[in-house]
């Protein structure tokens, strides 16, 4: 008989009593301290964050926020952004699967990466419409303040809050490889600080990093369910043009993970999860003429989801 798998869906569903369904959120004026060169120049070497994010496909502003900034020109039009998403999500979302209730994504670029003024408006619009009980936010590790964590922990006591960190490794050298700013220790701290404060933590993990072999993936997963992390993304690490990466696959500096191999390591991450902690991503990819490989992340997501099913059924796992 195949274990079910404890899904994120699941969760909520558990919680709400009904389905809750994520909105993706892209607002101008976000960016990362390692492209804007607080900690590094030119961001991570795979990241082509509008790749990411179709709201911003669009012209990107100029101006660009941080943690430092002391007037926020953009904020206006943040908040008719953000209500323009919400509601156009509620409304495809009630059509195609009546949904009610609805969990507000903040997922492009850095999502505390701003003055806490802006955040505290942003975070408390969102949670202000109709059916929305919660906000997840994706960060990384060193652009969060005490004073957000704070913020977010009066918030949790009336809705869902989870705060997501890119750990994506736990090991230096891959660290710097990829440009990421930060190193191991410092995600591990701002998770250790999240969840002591009593917040959702959910990690987000990448498969395939350069260098690094299954052991080494298998023992960032492991590492990061110590961590204390209550839920997690798995994701293959993909090339699309423009980025860092892109010039290393073409210059034959760098192999993409072929799909059986993730299937491997994603199955092996899996048996080694604790039951507690829930899943929300096993797989992710891009169906445009920006990816360069590997060829299976640009397969349509409902045919990979399928796939990696019939994957997982077989090693005695029903996702």
């Amino acid at each position: 008989m195949p274990k079910q798998l404890f899904t994120f869906g699941k969760y909520l569903r558990s919680k709400f009593g009904e389905n809750v369904y994520k909105i993706p959120i892209a607002l101008s004026g976000f960016t990362c301290p390692n492209i804007d060169g607080t900690v590094a120049k030119g961001g991570c070497t795979f990241c082509l964050n509008d790749s990411f994010s179709p709201n911003l496909k669009k012209k990107r502003e100029k101006f660009y926020l941080n943690l430092n900034s002391q007037t926020n020109p953009l904020l206006e039009k943040q908040l008719e952004e953000l209500e323009s998403q919400i509601l156009n999500y509620q409304k495809l979302l009630s059509k195609n699967y009546k949904a009610k209730k609805f969990l507000v994504y903040f997922q492009a670029f850095t999502n505390t990466y701003a003055p806490f003024e802006t955040l505290e408006i942003l975070y408390k619009k969102a949670l202000s419409y109709e059916g929305v009980v919660g906000i997840s936010i994706g960060t990384r590790s060193d652009s969060i303040t005490d004073e957000t964590l704070e913020f977010l922990v009066e918030l949790a006591k009336k809705n869902e809050i989870w705060v997501e960190y890119g750990i994506q490794s736990i090991y230096d050298e891959t660290l710097r490889k990829i440009n990421r700013g930060h190193d191991s220790k410092n995600v591990q701290e701002a998770i250790k600080k999240t969840k002591e404060l009593g917040l959702n933590v959910c990690g987000h993990l990448i498969f395939g990093l350069p260098g690094e072999d299954k052991k080494m993936m298998l023992n960032s997963a492991q590492t990061s369910y110590k961590w204390g992390i209550d839920s997690v993304k798995y994701h293959p690490l993909y090339v699309v043009k423009n980025t860092l990466l892109a010039n290393e696959y073409k210059n034959q500096k760098f192999k993409p993970i072929e799909f059986e191999e993730y299937v491997s390591v994603l199955i092996e991450a899996i048996k080694l999860k604790p039951q507690n902690i829930s899943i929300q991503r096993i797989t992710a990819g891009i169906e445009d003429e920006t990816l360069l490989a590997p060829t299976w992340c640009g397969y349509p997501k409902q045919k990979v989801i399928s796939l990696l099913r019939k994957k997982l059924l077989e090693a005695g796992f029903r996702y």
